[in-house]
């Protein structure tokens, strides 16, 4: 039963952070989407701002692959830690990500308007990135107190 504690944890944690980068990306590039059409000039900020939200699923990876290297499939004494891990690993990455990518949207609709707002919204959307960075952060602390 650990085995498969274990291994559904690592699923989560790099299932949910892989989801919420998806949805945010796509959130923030829906708006880029629609900004093209009334300000196709200032793409390159959209396309930044897009692309923020990717950083979660990166966070999910980089977790899964150091608990992996760890263990080496072997989560018989350490399954059920690893499934809380990441059960919360994936789920902060996952909100962190959406929550993100509505930031940057509305960063993206602003540019558009014509308002000089880039440098906020970056600052805005590392707001959400803060948490999914101590979730993992969390996580690795936690491997290393094991």
């Amino acid at each position: 039963m650990n085995e498969i504690l274990g291994y559904l944890g690592l699923g989560l944690m790099l299932g949910l952070a892989g989801i919420g980068s998806c949805i945010g990306t796509t959130i923030a590039g829906n708006a880029a989407e629609g900004a093209l059409k009334k300000a196709p000039e200032k793409s390159s900020s959209y396309l930044i701002l897009s692309a923020l939200p990717a950083t979660q699923g990166i966070y999910g990876f980089v977790g899964f692959f150091m608990w992996l290297l760890i263990y080496k499939f072997d989560f018989v004494a350490h399954g059920a830690v690893l499934f809380g891990v990441g059960l919360g690993v994936g789920i902060v990455c996952l909100f962190s990500g959406i929550r993100q990518g509505q930031v940057c949207a509305n960063g993206i609709v602003g540019i558009s308007q014509g308002h000089d707002v880039q440098t906020n919204t970056l600052i805005y959307a590392a707001l959400p990135e803060f948490y999914a960075i101590l979730g993992l952060v969390g996580a690795l602390m936690l491997q290393s107190a094991l």
